[in-house]
């Protein structure tokens, strides 16, 4: 299928089926507050019993909060131990729910595509978002149930592997810059120090890329972990092309994403440093926030519905090559 239509498709699944971007943004922003809870109760502690400033520990991301609070606890090895904890509880327990909400979401993808016949090549027309709407609260909770299992296997090898992969990163940053003592040497270990943290995010998108396809496989197939990678590989090889084709249109669509959020971000934080001024603009950048989310998560819902029409077609092909079960025979040496 060629490229446009098959974003096309894509697109206009996460279209019809609209209730499950308003569910993953949901689960995510539930995600992204629950993480937030330990990182304010930490600096909160940070301030009141080591004397730091709660306006420059609560800076920045949730990411750059987390290093801030972690570093300066490095002190107190009791606190930091107790936070860490939380946060590790905290995690696990939203990407649980992360995970219940993935099985759901793919379950009401696999229908819609199952049911929504050829519409990219169709006109834009209300029946033909009708066709493709297949979003019911009972088959959404059914597919939370079939792939919860397994879809919280894979979910504890990803955050498995996001720790081993973030953990060398800093490993290798701490013991460059220790190792480069001279001034000389740290210049040219902090480009290294760069070139190694776009290594990691490109490494992450790639690990990202690969747990989408397993989910694929795993809703599709109804395998475990171990036949869903040997699907997944024989998948790509044999659609590398579409695939790749997707993969890096969807990855630009969301640099571009990022980009524009980010620049009107700063505009619009620019505005909110204005006495009074600032107040009125705070429904402004909360509406901001939430279109934001809605855009990524339907971004990824369109990419997740062109790999499964992609995928559809190749388990579809591969039977027809092996072809039908041979007849079994009867003890008495009739076909069964």
């Amino acid at each position: 299928m060629d490229l446009k239509l098959l974003l096309k498709r894509g697109a206009l699944l996460a279209a019809a089926n609209w209730p499950i971007v308003a569910i993953q943004f949901i689960a995510e922003t539930t995600l992204q507050v629950l993480l937030a809870v330990p990182i304010v109760g930490a600096a909160i502690l940070v301030a009141v019993l080591m004397g730091g400033d709660l306006a420059d520990l609560l800076q920045g991301s949730l990411r750059e909060i987390f290093s801030t609070i972690a570093s300066t606890l490095l002190s107190e090895p009791v606190a930091l131990v107790a936070f860490m904890t939380s946060f590790v509880i905290v995690l696990l327990g939203g990407s649980v729910l992360m995970f219940l909400v993935k099985g759901g979401t793919m379950e009401v993808l696999l229908a819609a595509n199952e049911a929504a016949g050829p519409i990219e090549r169709e006109p834009l027309t209300l029946d033909t978002f009708r066709r493709g709407s297949r979003f019911t609260l009972p088959r959404f909770t059914a597919g939370c149930s079939r792939l919860f299992y397994r879809y919280l296997a894979l979910g504890l090898l990803l955050m498995l592997v996001y720790a081993l992969s973030v953990g060398a990163y800093l490993a290798f940053v701490v013991y460059g810059y220790r190792a480069a003592g001279d001034r000389v040497l740290v210049i040219g270990w902090t480009f290294i120090a760069a070139l190694a943290a776009a290594l990691l995010v490109a490494w992450i998108t790639l690990v990202n890329f690969a747990y989408l396809l397993l989910q694929i496989a795993m809703a599709h197939d109804g395998v475990g972990l171990a036949d869903a990678c040997r699907a997944a590989a024989r998948f790509v090889r044999a659609e590398f092309r579409p695939v790749a084709g997707v993969f890096l249109v969807v990855v630009a669509l969301v640099v571009a994403a990022m980009l524009a959020s980010a620049l009107a971000w700063s505009g619009v934080g620019l505005i909110a440093f204005v006495p009074l001024v600032g107040l009125a603009v705070f429904p402004l950048q909360l509406a901001a926030l939430v279109l934001r989310g809605l855009v990524f998560e339907y971004l990824g819902l369109t990419a997740l519905g062109a790999y499964l029409t992609l995928y559809r077609g190749h388990a579809g092909r591969r039977a027809e090559a092996v072809g039908r079960p041979r007849l079994t025979s009867s003890p008495l040496g009739h076909p069964a």
